[in-house]
């Protein structure tokens, strides 16, 4: 297995932190990206460090705030600048909000489409450029099986802005595709423990009309309660980061389009089989069938 070069985003904290490690693990060069490293996750950059230092593993942290174009340009310019170049993006950064829709202002709502869906963009527009010259690359999204599986009220701008992501993510990969650069989107389903997100989700600011839904007081905890019940023992989000090490340590060319790691069955297989058939189908019949894998010669 070759090894890379690994950029990942939203670092910090759960899945995008335990990918760094089983990337790390693996034996690829791991940039863990978040934001403030100097000052307020200083703690966790250290923890990293040493981390690394006991396991043999290369992890360097590097500033990335997916809220700034300047940041992300400034992220990626470091990686090539100590390492020559960048293999594989991690789009992993987000931020759960839970609450009444109708409770949001819209400038609320455009900040979660900000982190959740515009920051893949920026870092994008940063990234891309860098594989585009390769001719070769991997972008890897980290989706939601909101996207297509079943999932309870209150996490609609949240659910709304994974779909926004999803969707760009299948667009650009027709797009990337003659540039040598492969698409892979790795579907986590619902986990409740083993990650912060959950609990530090945001809520909208308008208190008033999120009490006006007081007829739904307790569902989430409930919802809660039954996701638990229903999670085997093995239900880990580290499967979700072995996935994503798996999947970064598989040949060019050979990587799966999309890979779910689902264990409460919210639907997301079943409604992923009809929809990547439908896909292919329809690539095939509107003669752009080569788009569908990464083709080219690397330039070295």
């Amino acid at each position: 297995m070759s090894k890379s070069i690994v950029l990942v985003t939203g670092a910090g904290t759960g899945i995008g932190h335990l990918s760094v490690k089983a990337l790390a693990l693996a034996g690829h060069t791991v940039y863990a990206s978040m934001r403030d490293i100097d000052g307020r996750n200083a703690a966790k950059v250290r923890e990293l460090r040493d981390w690394a230092f006991a396991n043999g593993a290369d992890v360097r942290a590097v500033e990335l705030d997916v809220l700034s174009q300047a940041s992300a340009d400034a992220a990626v310019a470091t990686i090539v600048a100590e390492r020559g170049r960048l293999d594989v993006v991690v789009h992993n950064a987000g931020h759960l909000v839970i609450g009444p829709t109708e409770a949001y202002t819209p400038e609320e709502i455009s900040k979660v489409f900000d982190t959740n869906f515009l920051g893949t963009q920026r870092v994008n527009k940063a990234v891309l450029p860098v594989m585009r010259g390769q001719r070769q690359g991997l972008v890897l999204w980290v989706s939601s099986s909101t996207t297509r599986g079943g999932f309870p009220p209150f996490l609609g701008p949240y659910a709304a802005a994974k779909a926004a992501m999803d969707s760009i993510a299948v667009t650009m990969a027709y797009e990337l595709a003659r540039f040598n650069i492969e698409t892979s989107i790795v579907v986590p389903g619902a986990f409740t423990a083993g990650t912060d997100h959950f609990a530090n989700a945001g809520k909208p600011a308008d208190a008033a009309t999120s009490a006006a839904y007081a007829a739904y007081d307790g569902l989430m905890d409930q919802v809660g309660a039954r996701l638990t019940e229903l999670m085997p023992p093995e239900a880990d989000p580290a499967a979700v980061a072995a996935d994503i090490a798996r999947i970064v340590g598989l040949p060019h060319g050979t990587r799966p389009f999309r890979s779910i790691t689902d264990f409460v069955d919210d639907g997301v297989t079943a409604v992923t089989e009809v929809a990547e058939r439908v896909r292919v189908e329809f690539a095939e019949r509107i003669g752009i069938a080569d788009l569908l894998r990464p083709s080219g010669a690397r330039v070295d």
